[in-house]
């Protein structure tokens, strides 16, 4: 089966945003395909000439920034804890602790369509910690390994 095949559950984007507080021009991902609870996610985002980073990231060679990759990472980890702890982690704040091990192995330019690997690693408390890798066309993009903290409002 293809590694990017939407083979399990899928959240489209209303219901990611019911999830998490993340809006335009910052919502990094468009749905979330392949999520099993509490272990692994697969967010997909459609990379588009119209976002706003493009205009300056670079006006005669657009490339998605790499920061930009990583905070998809980590919002489609913020989906997958909000699925694993329930309706009541709704709307909660997912705030980055650390990402280590970040590599960027080829860019991502407009027309690409971004499919953001997570999967955790482990949780103790309200901690998270995931392995991230991002691909496009079955290369891989980007990786990353970062650590989140869930907060109330």
């Amino acid at each position: 089966m293809d590694d990017h095949a939407e083979r399990g559950e899928k959240i489209d984007i209303n219901a990611i945003m019911r999830m998490i507080p993340h809006r335009y021009p910052f919502l990094m991902i468009d749905k979330v395909a392949d999520i099993v609870v509490n272990e692994r996610a697969v967010g997909i985002k459609s990379v588009s000439i119209a976002e706003p980073h493009f205009q300056g990231h670079f006006p005669t060679r657009p490339v998605m920034p790499g920061v930009l990759i990583i905070e998809a990472m980590a919002q489609t980890a913020a989906v997958l804890v909000v699925k694993t702890l329930g309706p009541e982690a709704e709307g909660k704040l997912v705030y980055f602790m650390s990402v280590d091990k970040a590599r960027f192995r080829k860019p991502v330019v407009p027309g690409d369509t971004l499919y953001v690997h997570v999967a955790k690693e482990r949780m103790r408390g309200n901690v998270w910690r995931f392995t991230g890798a991002a691909k496009v066309d079955d290369v891989l993009v980007a990786e990353a390994t970062f650590s989140a903290m869930i907060m109330d409002d």
